[in-house]
């Protein structure tokens, strides 16, 4: 017969079994249902996903609010609305949070909150990457101060873990007023259309303060902020395929800023021809081509993950592989406004450097820039301003620097994307580059403008001038005789001279002066 300890051991054990199954269901059917009626995953089912099968250790799955008044004391349902906790991607530590809009909402009150900073803090002592699955509607009106607070301390340690451990938002469903400032704060935003929206105010209250009509998707979708506003880097059709692409991210990221990105074997040979570039790149400078094109030539097996690839087009930002090695890869486009800067290209250049930096991803600089877009908007915009912060992401970084100008590099587009001047490591060049303060036919404009408009023929005359300008200064080896280029390099070459340069690099050890931080043109 079993002793009265046993039975209590039992009962016990049976309601523990019973409390957790419920916990792990849900709220009930019925709210299951309208989630997935909505296009929506469950929050556990996007764990499930995110996580490699059977690793999901859940933390605080039994906590429940304190609150009282407008009925809270009466719904005190387990994990408050948040499920929190870690598991592994490829087999390796990620922390992870998840708002359950089945239970208020996804709405943050006092309880949901404190677990969110245990997890977050969990993040950071552990050294691991953290990503939130966010589906929540806000604070929690009925909890007042206490639901806004909470989101002060996830700001904190937002910021706190910046630069630290990556830190990746996938927003899944709604995310309004404040809390939209805790992904804007992470390394990376996801987004999927139709069902997650991002905004300060929403439709409702702009309608009423300035008369615009604006539908939700309008006004935050995915779309707009991953083409218009660039606070997303990526949008998708649906949660699979984003949440697919989150683990491929993970895979491209050192857990933690102490740690080197995960190299992985290669069987593209390091020595790779890449002969085909010299097709690919067409020799007058105003013809358009994609760039991508020619990343997909130089990296390992053509895979690269693209980043912002909807906003400010006139350039690419990406991480890929070279030899197994993870690299950063900043290129102009051709393709979009000739690939020249302005405000939009700058702060997504200077972004992606600042990461890249953060957790030691080498930067690998592909030029061909007419220079920075002229214009009384970009001007009056502060292009200058927004140029110097791409300008001091390069200056500022210590990681390698590798700076590759296929082809036209003028003015002071040409310093600004990582040029030997400002500190690139090494600096290669096509026999295609052209270097210089602009471009052929606006110098001899200037140099010549009185020989020109003397001449019989001016048209002849100015052809002249630029032929003798381009020939005297912008032939491919003007800068490397002045040692501002290393060397000119054949394009069949150029992978497995970046994989060398790399090589070389990948003890660089470089120190900023002792301060408490510089002070960047935000």
């Amino acid at each position: 017969m079993p002793t009265t300890d046993d039975t209590v051991a039992h009962q016990r054990l049976a309601e523990l079994r019973e409390i957790k199954e419920s916990v792990r269901e849900g709220p009930d059917p019925a709210a299951t249902e309208r989630q997935h009626a909505k296009g929506k995953l469950t929050a556990r089912e996007r764990i499930q996903l995110l996580l490699d099968a059977g690793s999901f250790t859940e933390v605080e799955a039994l906590r429940r609010h304190r609150a009282t008044g407008f009925g809270l004391e009466a719904k005190r349902p387990y994990t408050d609305g948040v499920i929190t906790g870690w598991g592994t991607v490829e087999g390796r530590t990620v922390f992870v949070y998840a708002h359950d809009f089945r239970i208020f909402g996804g709405a943050l009150g006092e309880a949901h909150a404190t677990k969110i900073h245990k997890i977050m803090d969990m993040a950071i002592a552990a050294g691991a990457p953290l990503v939130s699955l966010n589906d929540g509607a806000g604070a929690r009106i009925q909890e007042g101060v206490s639901a806004l607070a909470g989101y002060g301390g996830i700001f904190q340690r937002n910021t706190r873990a910046s630069g630290v451990i990556p830190q990746i938002s996938v927003m899944l469903g709604p995310c309004a007023g404040g809390a939209a400032y805790s992904p804007a704060l992470t390394d990376f935003v996801f987004m999927v259309r139709e069902t997650s929206q991002m905004f300060i105010t929403g439709p409702d209250v702009v309608r009423a303060v300035t008369g615009e009509e604006i539908s939700q998707n309008g006004l935050g979708g995915a779309d707009v902020h991953a083409a218009t506003s660039g606070v997303a880097h990526a949008a998708y059709d649906d949660e699979e395929s984003c949440l697919e692409d989150v683990r491929h991210l993970l895979s491209l990221l050192p857990a933690n800023n102490r740690e080197l990105p995960p190299a992985e074997e290669c069987a593209d040979p390091a020595d790779r021809r890449t002969d085909v570039l010299r097709d690919l790149v067409p020799q007058d400078p105003n013809r358009a081509y994609d760039m991508r094109a020619v990343i997909e030539e130089i990296v390992d097996d053509g895979e690269f993950f693209e980043v912002h690839s909807a906003w400010s087009t006139n350039i690419l930002c990406a991480l890929a592989r070279l030899d197994g090695q993870v690299v950063g890869i900043v290129a102009n486009q051709p393709s979009s406004l000739a690939g020249v800067l302005d405000i939009g290209a700058s702060e997504k250049g200077a972004r992606f450097i600042q990461l890249c930096d953060a957790f030691s991803i080498p930067l690998v600089s592909l030029v061909d820039v007419p220079g920075f877009l002229p214009g009384v908007s970009q001007e009056h915009g502060g292009v200058i301003r927004h140029g110097a912060k791409l300008l001091y992401a390069y200056c500022n970084a210590t990681v390698p620097r590798i700076q590759l100008i296929l082809r036209k590099a003028y003015g002071g587009a040409y310093i600004v994307m990582d040029s030997r001047s400002i500190g690139a490591d090494v600096s290669l060049a096509w026999p295609s580059n052209e270097i210089a303060v602009m471009g052929a036919e606006g110098a001899a404009n200037v140099i010549f403008r009185r020989e020109i408009a003397a001449a019989s023929d001016p048209e002849a005359v100015r052809q002249q001038k630029i032929k003798e300008y381009r020939t005297e200064l912008m032939h491919p080896y003007y800068a490397a005789e002045r040692g501002l280029v290393d060397d000119v390099i054949d394009p069949g070459d150029t992978r497995s001279c970046l994989i060398r340069s790399l090589a070389m690099l990948r003890s660089k050890h470089a120190d900023l002066p002792s301060r408490k931080h510089g002070n960047p043109p935000l």
